[in-house]
C-alpha cells in the first residue's frame, strides 16, 4: 500500500477513537447532549452534578479502559500470531488468561469455603484482591511458559504446551466450582463475563499508566518481529537469536494479557480479529505499520463493543464478551473470504 493511503487510515482510525469516545459519553441509559458532555469535560460551564458525576466518575473511565485494554489485547494478538506463524494464536492461547482466572477462582471461590466468607464479598479490598490474584496467576503461568520456550525449540510444541496448561487451569476451576457455593460461583461467572467498568477510581490511573508503559515498549520489537516472518533459518542467518527473541516477544504479549485480564477479566476475540482485520484493511504485514495500525484499531473497535453493551435506552449493560465475539467472528470470517478470493 502506498505511504499516503497508510497514513490516511492511520488517522481516519485515529479519528475513529475520538468519535467512539465522545459517543460513550454521551450515550448510555441516560443520554448526556453534546454540549453538556464538552463543558464538563472542558471545565468551562457548572453543569448538573448527575451528569458530572456520571460523565467524570463512570463514563470517562470506562471508555479510557476500554481504549488501553483493546489496545492492549490487539497487539498482544498480533504478537503472537507472529511469534507462532498462526493466525489463530490469540492472546489467551497460552493459557495466561486461565492463569488469571484461576488465581481469581481461588480468590472467589476457595476463599468462601476455608474462611466461610469469599474475599470478593469485602467491597474495595475484595476488589483490590481479585486484581492482584489475577496478575499472580497470569504471571505464574507466564514465567512457567517462558521456562518451557528455553527447553523446547519447536513453536508447534510450546503452543501445545500452553493449551494443556490452560486445560489443567480449568480443571481446577472446576473443581473449584464444585465445592463451592452458589453465590460465590455467581461472582466468578460474573467475573469471567469480561467488563470495561470493573475499572474506578485510583484503579483506572494505575491501568492507564501500566500500559502506558507496555505499549510503547512493544515497538521495540518491530525489527524483531520482521525477521521473524522469514522463518527461523532466515532470520538466523541474519543474526538474530531465536530463543532470545521469542521469550521477548512472548513475555510482552503474557505481560498485556496478564494486566489487561486482571482489571477487565477475559475480554475475548479482540486480539485474535484485531491484526487480521488490519492486514485486510493495510494490506501489509510489515509490522512497523500493522503495529501501531492494530493498537489504534483495538482502541476503536474496544470502544465500539462498548458502545453497544451499553445501548441507549437499555437498562444496564449486556456482556462484554457476548459483543466483542459478535463483532469479531464476521470481521475475521469477511477477511479470511476475501484474501482466499484473491487466491484464487
Amino acid at each position: 500500500m502506498k505511504r499516503s493511503n497508510t497514513g490516511l487510515l492511520m488517522i481516519l482510525t485515529a479519528a475513529s477513537i475520538v468519535v467512539f469516545f465522545i459517543l460513550n459519553i454521551m450515550l448510555g441509559s441516560v443520554e448526556i447532549p453534546f454540549e453538556t458532555v464538552m463543558n464538563i469535560l472542558t471545565g468551562s460551564h457548572d453543569e448538573p452534578a448527575v451528569a458530572t458525576n456520571i460523565v467524570l466518575k463512570s463514563r470517562v473511565p470506562q471508555a479510557l479502559t476500554a481504549i488501553m485494554a483493546g489496545a492492549g489485547l490487539a497487539v498482544s494478538g498480533l504478537l503472537m500470531q507472529t511469534v507462532f506463524r498462526n493466525p489463530l494464536a490469540g492472546p489467551s492461547v497460552l493459557g495466561i488468561s486461565s492463569g488469571a482466572s484461576l488465581g481469581v477462582a481461588f480468590v472467589v471461590l476457595l476463599s468462601g469455603n476455608i474462611g466461610g466468607v469469599a474475599l470478593s464479598r469485602l467491597g474495595v479490598i475484595g476488589e483490590v484482591t481479585i486484581t492482584l490474584a489475577a496478575i499472580v496467576g497470569s504471571l505464574l503461568i507466564l514465567a512457567l511458559i517462558a521456562f518451557v520456550a528455553r527447553k523446547v525449540r519447536g513453536n508447534v510444541t510450546l503452543l501445545i504446551m500452553g493449551v494443556m496448561i490452560g486445560y489443567i487451569a480449568n480443571a481446577v476451576i472446576g473443581v473449584l466450582k464444585f465445592f463451592s457455593a452458589e453465590e460465590d460461583i455467581r461472582a466468578y461467572v460474573v467475573w469471567g463475563l469480561g467488563s470495561f467498568s470493573r475499572v474506578s477510581g485510583n484503579q483506572t490511573t494505575v491501568f492507564i499508566l501500566i500500559m502506558l508503559i507496555i505499549l510503547p515498549l512493544t515497538f521495540l520489537l518491530i525489527k524483531t518481529l520482521n525477521l521473524l516472518l522469514l522463518g527461523n533459518s532466515y532470520a538466523r542467518n541474519l543474526g538474530l537469536n531465536i530463543k532470545r527473541a521469542r521469550i521477548k516477544v512472548i513475555g510482552f504479549s503474557g505481560v498485556l494479557v496478564a494486566i489487561v485480564t486482571a482489571y477487565c477479566g477475559p475480554i475475548v476475540f479482540l486480539g485474535l480479529a484485531v491484526p487480521h482485520l488490519c492486514r485486510g484493511i493495510f494490506r501489509t504485514s510489515n509490522h512497523a505499520v500493522i503495529l501501531p495500525a492494530s493498537l489504534l484499531t483495538g482502541a476503536s473497535l474496544a470502544l465500539l463493543c462498548n458502545l453497544i453493551a451499553r445501548m441507549p435506552g437499555f437498562a444496564g449493560a449486556l456482556p462484554v464478551n457476548s459483543v466483542t465475539a459478535l463483532v469479531g467472528a464476521p470481521v475475521v470470517m469477511w477477511v479470511l473470504f476475501n484474501k482466499r478470493k484473491a487466491e484464487i
